[in-house]
């Protein structure tokens, strides 16, 4: 009977050690921004596990209220409007990110006029923010300011004011090459 008992707890052993080595060739955990993690699939996965791999060139990062405080003084400043008369970013258009292999922070979004005093006299932010150049990109070097870029008067026979990073696009899942986020 010894015997018996010994080779199920063998073959138990073996089952065991076959099923974790396939799960843990199966998916991988990798996290991408502060907080968030995705775990994908290991065969034909475009996602890549932390083991052997550098990380990747650019990522998205979370907006602090004081970078949303930076990027409308910045916007602002471009057109010489009080940053007094926005009332903040608009959401769902606000993008934040960081090229790693040159440590300059991008970012995308449009800027919203606070509300005037009087509705028959629209303030200068007003004005700015309708139509088509209502939308920023920013950039801030190592060391350095934000400076903002209008962005939202570029259409498909004009320049980008600035070359925002492939890398920097993809994260953000703007097309190559543009200067916003589609749809804007």
């Amino acid at each position: 009977m010894t015997g018996r008992r010994w080779a199920a707890a063998v073959v138990v052993a073996g089952a065991l050690a076959l099923s974790a080595c396939s799960s843990a060739s199966s998916t991988s955990t990798t996290s991408s921004t502060p907080g968030s993690s995705r775990t994908t699939g290991a065969a034909g996965s475009s996602t890549t596990s932390s083991t052997g791999t550098s990380p990747p060139t650019a990522v998205d990062v979370p907006v602090t209220d004081q970078v949303r405080s930076a990027l409308v003084s910045a916007g602002s400043g471009l057109n010489n409007i009080p940053a007094s008369e926005f009332s903040g970013l608009a959401p769902g258009l606000t993008y934040y990110g960081l090229d790693r292999s040159t440590g300059v922070y991008w970012a995308g979004a449009r800027l919203v006029a606070a509300p005037s005093s009087d509705p028959s006299n629209p303030t200068q932010a007003q004005v700015s923010t309708q139509d088509d150049g209502s939308y920023y990109v920013f950039r801030r070097s190592p060391g350095r300011g934000w400076t903002a870029y209008s962005s939202g008067n570029t259409g498909p026979a004009t320049s980008c004011p600035v070359t925002i990073p492939a890398a920097v696009l993809q994260v953000w899942g703007w097309p190559p090459g543009s200067c916003r986020p589609n749809g804007v």
